[in-house]
C-alpha cells in the first residue's frame, strides 16, 4: 500500500477494523492504514485502543466508546 495513498471512498464510509486482543503484531497492514486515515474511531475499549494507536505511532484521533451498554444512546445522538 502506498505511503501517501488516500482512501478513495466517500467520507461517510464505515470501516470495521478487527484489532488484536493480545499480540499487536497480529494486526494487518490494511487495518493500520485504515486507523491512520480515518477521522473518528468508535471503540469498545478506548483504553486498549489508545495503547494500540500509540504502539503504531498513530496520532490522536477522535475516539469515543461504543459498547453494549451505550450503543443505542450513542447511535441516536
Amino acid at each position: 500500500m502506498k505511503k501517501n495513498a488516500k482512501l478513495q471512498n466517500p467520507k461517510s464510509t464505515l470501516y470495521v477494523v478487527a484489532t488484536p486482543i493480545g499480540n499487536f503484531q497480529d494486526i494487518t497492514n490494511r487495518a493500520i492504514f485504515i486507523l491512520k486515515t480515518v477521522d473518528i474511531i468508535a471503540a469498545e475499549n478506548t483504553k486498549h485502543t489508545n495503547i494500540l494507536l500509540k504502539y503504531f505511532s498513530i496520532k490522536k484521533k477522535k475516539l469515543f466508546p461504543l459498547h453494549n451498554y451505550n450503543e443505542k444512546k450513542k447511535l441516536i445522538n
